[in-house]
């Protein structure tokens, strides 16, 4: 009994944070008619967001203001099961305006919007003919996606289930000892870029719809574009190379930015992302300008933006292009796929394994075949750069960071054959569900509005799993299944 009665208190604390987190979803979903000032003629379709996102901000309150006194201290599993609730909610509800604005069936509406809410960026939206108010919502819930609603959540309460909530969703990082004012200095650093964004990108060019959805794109890390061409539409220099900065800000760490924006520069240039990405992407634009654009019918200006472009946005998993991929060589794909399948930073809004365990990987490897050379009796450690702290890692760490790894690279491959077996050729899988997995966006044109229904529900799951990392997913479905079988003994 005594247990049962913990049980209920516990669920009524999840319960409480999930109706919290639902609302921060619903306003969102209603954010986009901020847009009717400007598109009143568009009125007509603004049911199809009012319904969803006020069903979700009354229901979510309701939660919140009748069970807050419930809260407790919950562990990293019960905020699983949250992380997991809320993004299920965020993701059903969020299907409902692209089927009652866009036509969209059911799984192409989940598929829409569980790319949007999870910063992947594959589309099977004719954006040449949607309205603006859905325009705006893809990359509304792109914005909100990256920055998580965790860090949502925790600036605007103090919490004891913070850190918990925190970690669930890939966000263990803290600025700052304080959680609710280390999440309060994220969303703010956050919403400075994406200021900055637009104004850049209006001055650079494109019109001030435009420059508002791509900013939140770029720095989401998310590349909803509202052209059919994406960035290939302007062909404008300006245009890329500011995109490229906020693709860059984007996928960066949050600490980094934070030490960044702080002048801590000696703590900026150590860090192990940091020294990654100044081996990676000189390497990736050389092999890209020499094995594929300067191959293509392009002037050499534009064979090295395009490979310098293509990069960025593969190895942030953005997702914005410039080019279409189908003339590609094998060897673009190819490195296409392992910038996809690295990613961005930890604690940043891109996907992918991110840089951080790539680079613990091979400090690794090296002291591996450094402790075989030195004495038995020998004691070392690798070790990297986080911020200003000098972490060393031991062998449960490695094993830990070997083990992630090894289960993304695993259900990558899996996905990668369910696609081969609908009827795609291994390329095109390899590359479609490194896209998905690692969420970027980037396709060779198998995602498309009539894609098999199969193929469509693989890549769900995958950005799905991709956006959250898998260990919180599995670990909050288990418990959910175990407290539920403990509920009925």
């Amino acid at each position: 009994m005594q247990h049962h009665n913990w049980l209920g208190q516990k669920y009524r604390a999840i319960f409480g944070y999930t109706g919290l987190i639902s609302a921060l979803a619903g306003t969102t979903i209603l954010l986009p008619l901020i847009a009717l000032i400007a598109y009143p003629e568009e009125t007509k379709v603004a049911w199809g967001f009012l319904i969803p996102g006020l069903f979700l901000v009354v229901i979510g309150l309701l939660l919140w203001y009748k069970l807050k006194h419930s809260l407790t201290s919950l562990s990293v599993e019960d905020g699983s099961i949250i992380v997991v609730l809320s993004w299920i909610m965020a993701i059903a509800f969020g299907t409902i305006p692209f089927i009652t604005i866009s036509g969209l069936n059911f799984t192409q509406a989940v598929f829409e919007s569980t790319s949007g809410w999870t910063t992947t960026g594959l589309s099977v939206i004719d954006v040449s003919k949607a309205s603006h108010l859905i325009l705006l919502y893809r990359s509304t819930i792109q914005l909100v996606g990256g920055a998580g609603f965790a860090i949502l959540a925790l600036s605007a309460i103090i919490a004891p289930a913070g850190i918990g909530i925190a970690t669930a969703e890939g966000r263990s990082e803290q600025l700052v000892p304080n959680v609710r004012r280390s999440a309060k200095l994220v969303l703010n650093i956050y919403s400075g870029y994406v200021a900055v964004g637009i104004v850049a990108l209006r001055l650079a060019g494109m019109n001030w719809f435009d420059a508002v959805n791509h900013a939140f794109a770029a720095l989401s890390t998310g590349g909803f574009s509202t052209r059919v061409a994406s960035l290939g539409y302007w062909d404008s220099q300006v245009i890329e190379t500011v995109t490229i900065l906020l693709m860059l800000l984007g996928t960066l760490n949050f600490l980094t930015s934070y030490l960044l924006l702080t002048g801590k520069l000696r703590a900026v240039i150590r860090n192990s992302e940091i020294k990654l990405q100044v081996l990676v992407v000189p390497l990736c634009i050389i092999i890209l300008w020499l094995g594929v654009t300067s191959k293509l019918d392009l002037t050499l200006n534009k064979a090295l933006r395009v490979a310098f472009f293509e990069t960025i946005t593969a190895l942030s998993t953005s997702g914005f292009s410039t080019v279409s991929y189908t003339n590609w060589s094998s060897i673009g794909w190819l490195v296409l796929i392992v910038l996809m399948l690295i990613g961005g930073g930890t604690g940043a809004t891109a996907g992918g394994i991110k840089q951080f365990r790539i680079y613990a990987l091979y400090r690794g490897v090296i002291w591996e075949v450094r402790r075989q050379l030195l004495p038995k009796d020998a004691i070392t450690e690798p070790d990297v750069w986080q911020g200003e702290t000098r972490h060393f890692f031991s062998d449960r760490q490695l094993r830990q960071i070997s083990m992630f790894v090894f289960l993304y690279l695993g259900i990558y491959i899996a996905g990668s054959g369910i696609i081969a077996a609908i009827g795609y050729s291994l390329p095109e899988s390899l590359f479609e569900y490194a896209s998905a997995l690692s969420t970027v966006g980037l396709s060779v044109g198998v995602t498309t509005p009539d894609a098999p229904i199969g193929l469509l529900w693989t890549e769900i799951a995958g950005m799905f799993l991709g956006r959250l990392e898998f260990f919180p997913v599995f670990v909050g479905l288990i418990r959910i299944y175990q407290d539920i079988l403990t509920a009925w003994e």
